[in-house]
């Protein structure tokens, strides 16, 4: 019986403020690694973080030959960051993964295994995270936007943990808007989708990296990128507040006409009015909105990343 042809990997690992989990990090991933493909790739990005990240990364770099370090100008975000890594990705099959082993190395295998011929897509998926309520719930929150905006299935949950098959990158990074979504460029480009289930762990050393403002950051890149459904929702709220504000006007006239109970006249027409005005400004609001989003969309040429270097092991 023939032997079933080994995978190719690349792992992609956007680096910020982890310089004390890299050395764990590489040596658990590379034993996964080992046990299920001999043509694999670890590709670290910092970007620019406070710590000696990119130090302790070019120290790594002589111990292991599959490794790649690309150290970015300035602190783009963790979804650029990860674009970086996946255009210099080489492999068949590409895990993204976060850098503070939250995300077992030992998992991968069961990433690939899951992902098989049938799937373009694999998360992992997490019942019991190791983390803050506030990030559970920033990432519930931007979970549920998803689903509204990008169609994603109720029952897929976005990690960052993730393996992905080859020809769904190639589409992905031919995105080069200044703001990527890595969930939304998946999306946009398959539905043909799984997950698994993995056991999250706490950050092996140090304080995470979530915050407020990148929560709200992720959520915005959502809206302004990836959909117009929010404008498009507002204009459907414009409509309905107009829509009162009539039907209102109507039943005071009404009631004017043909003799009814009192009504305070002030009140009921300074009411209609902010209703009715108020609908039509954000239905007017809504239709620019979508023009201008999506000339903003095709036009804003920010540079979704900028690389200062790249290192191997020999310092090439």
């Amino acid at each position: 019986m023939e032997a079933t042809a080994q995978p190719s990997i690349s792992v992609v690992i956007p680096v910020y403020n982890s310089e004390e989990c890299l050395p764990e990090l590489l040596q658990k991933l590379t034993e996964a690694l080992t046990g299920i493909s001999d043509d694999y790739e670890i590709i670290l990005v910092s970007d620019c973080g406070p710590d000696n990240s990119w130090e302790t990364m070019i120290a790594l770099s002589d111990q292991y030959d599959c490794m790649k370090c690309i150290n970015l100008r300035r602190n783009f975000g963790q979804d650029c960051a990860i674009m970086a890594g996946l255009h210099h990705a080489t492999k068949q099959i590409i895990t993204i993964m976060d850098d503070d082993l939250q995300h077992n190395p030992n998992d991968v295998p069961k990433l690939v295994e899951v992902l098989g011929n049938k799937y373009d897509v694999c998360y992992a998926c997490f019942k019991n995270k190791k983390q803050s309520l506030f990030k559970n719930f920033g990432s519930w929150f931007n979970g549920k936007f998803a689903e509204i905006t990008l169609g994603k299935p109720a029952h897929i949950y976005l990690s960052p943990f993730k393996v992905i098959r080859r020809e769904v990158i190639e589409d992905m990074i031919k995105y080069d808007g200044p703001y990527p979504y890595i969930d939304g460029l998946i999306f946009r480009t398959t539905r043909n989708i799984t997950q698994v289930e993995l056991e999250h762990h706490a950050r092996y050393m140090g304080e995470g990296n979530f915050t407020l403002l990148k929560s709200l950051s992720v959520w915005a890149r959502v809206i302004t990128t990836f959909s117009v459904k929010p404008l498009r929702m507002a204009i459907f709220l414009g409509f309905t507040s107009s829509g009162i504000g009539f039907m209102m006007a109507l039943y005071f006239i009404c009631k004017r006409l043909w003799g009814g109970e009192d009504i305070p006249y002030g009140w009921a027409s300074t009411f209609v009015t902010i209703l009715f005005l108020g609908g039509i400004q954000l239905m007017t609001l809504g239709v620019i909105g979508e023009y201008v989003g999506r000339t903003f969309i095709q036009n804003n040429r920010e540079p979704q990343f900028i690389i200062r270097e790249i290192r191997s092991r020999g310092g090439t």
